[in-house]
């Protein structure tokens, strides 16, 4: 098994250009792969795979009946990211994220981008993550998404394109760090060689902008991260990044509320919280204001947030600005807010609400990539061109029915790392997923979650439709930007 054999076929691979041709910034990797005996890679893979275990490093899929919990699926190649092409990334994201927050600001304040008709106002408020109950609120700092997760995809011919944003709750970043920190056990002898951008600050960072959320005049804010418990499927994430900064990891029936301030109740009595890093859903948070039968949350707290007695991050309400449908709009929420063009294309988006849009995806389904609005996880999504004829009809009718709900999109060509897969080496399918933390200064982690669609042909990444990940490396510098063949 030579992995200089590996044939990228027909697509962008990231670290290949043709077979036997590796791209420069992947040199030293493939250099030291070659160089293994035969079988100590996948000696290396398993080692990293029982590390995951021994960690408790797992999450949990919802329905699976085989089990509450498992590692996520990790594969040691990992994905390189060169430092040029990361650079315009980089300040792609910064302006994207401090465009939408100017959005959030807007649409929950003034309105002037629907006044102005730059967006349908009918869209904005047809929503399902559009929360009048925050129509007049001015949060902390004047920042309403702190944490933002923007997922990544790169074409053939190697541009990259936002598909999506995760504004909520993005979940992930905590298998970034364990990702780093198992793969620099697998390549010590590469980390030395190569100057590989550290994602060791998140935790310090994050913490960082959190305390920066809380009232000038409190010294030593406490900080608490609000979990909805062990069975959510990223509870791993909540406990890691509360052990990670130092601070709580509380649930709701941890927390109270008293004359419009939460405290925490602690074996010394109650303390006070200024800050929240929730991982609690808007429906959830406080059953006072949004779901009455929620028990997960904490009543009363919505009315602290609003008198400035407590942050929440991120702010409820964020979900509108990631809502699929608006989507199609950032470039034009870009240039409205901040009289730029948006340095990272959207992948072309057909906006089913619109009829023009509805017909053209109607009539060309097939090729098409349908979603629904308001899912994640690969949830609610047909892939066109791999979908049987009753599932085209079935997306047809449910367009049909409620057009407001869908997007459609052309399939990407998704890039390909090679990935090991029974003792071989295999081209696939991957998307990334940087964090960006915006406080005050926005802070982008170098690289992001790299998720990889395991099964031959898919173009289904998410972890819960069977995806796994990769670590990301963004070189820092590159001393050779030739590519050459690895000798």
């Amino acid at each position: 098994m030579n992995i200089l054999n590996y044939d990228p076929q027909d697509f962008y691979d990231e670290l290949f250009i043709e077979q036997g041709k590796v791209r420069s910034c992947a040199k030293a990797l493939i250099s030291t792969i070659t160089k293994m005996p035969d079988g100590e890679l996948q000696r290396r893979q398993k080692a990293a795979e029982a590390s995951f275990m021994d960690t408790g490093i797992t999450f949990a899929v919802y329905g699976n009946k085989e089990s509450t919990e498992k590692i996520i699926p990790f594969d040691v190649i990992p994905r390189i990211v060169d430092a040029k092409s990361w650079e315009p990334l980089e300040k792609g994201l910064q302006q994207r994220t401090y465009a939408m927050n100017c959005f959030l600001n807007d649409i929950y304040g003034e309105q002037k981008i629907l006044k102005d008709k730059v967006i349908p106002e009918q869209l904005v408020k047809t929503c399902i993550a559009y929360r009048k109950e925050c129509d007049g609120l001015k949060p902390p700092r004047s920042i309403w998404a702190h944490i933002t997760g923007t997922d990544l995809v790169r074409d053939k011919d190697g541009t990259f394109y936002v598909l999506e944003d995760n504004m909520r709750c993005p979940s992930g970043v905590s298998y970034v760090l364990q990702n780093r920190r198992v793969l620099k056990q697998t390549f010590p002898q590469v980390f030395s060689k190569c100057a590989i951008r550290s994602v060791d600050a998140y935790p310090t960072k994050l913490r960082e902008m959190l305390k920066y959320l809380a009232p000038d005049n409190i010294d030593e804010p406490n900080v608490v991260v609000l979990t909805p418990g062990i069975y959510n499927s990223a509870y791993y994430e909540h406990s890691f990044l509360a052990q990670q900064m130092g601070v709580d990891l509380v649930c709701g029936n941890d927390l109270v509320v008293q004359d419009n301030k939460v405290y925490e109740k602690t074996t010394k009595g109650l303390k006070q919280v200024h800050v929240i890093y929730r991982r609690i859903d808007d429906d959830f948070l406080d059953p006072k204001v949004f779901r009455a039968d929620s028990v997960l949350g904490v009543p009363g707290i919505f009315d602290a947030y609003k008198s400035g007695n407590v942050a929440l991050a991120n702010a409820p309400g964020c979900g509108v600005a990631d809502d699929k449908a608006i989507y199609s709009y950032v470039p034009k929420i870009i240039k409205y807010y901040l009289d730029e063009d948006n340095i990272i294309p959207n992948v072309p988006t057909y906006v089913c609400d619109n009829e023009k849009d509805k017909k053209y995806v109607i009539e060309n389904i097939a090729k098409m990539v349908v979603k629904a609005v308001g899912e994640s996880g690969g949830y609610g999504m047909l892939v066109g061109p791999q979908a049987s004829k009753n599932d085209l009809e079935e997306f047809k009718n449910r367009i049909n029915s409620n057009p407001r709900n869908y997007i459609a999109q052309p399939l990407i060509s998704l890039s390909r790392v090679p990935t090991l897969v029974e003792g071989n080496f295999e081209g696939r399918h991957v998307d990334l997923r940087p964090y960006i933390i915006q406080g005050k200064e926005i802070y982008v982690l170098p690289g992001g979650l790299t998720r990889v669609a395991l099964k031959r042909g898919s173009y289904v990444v998410n972890s819960s439709q069977g995806g796994g990940a990769k670590d990301t490396w963004v070189m820092s510098k590159q001393k050779n930007e030739g590519e050459d063949n690895v000798k």
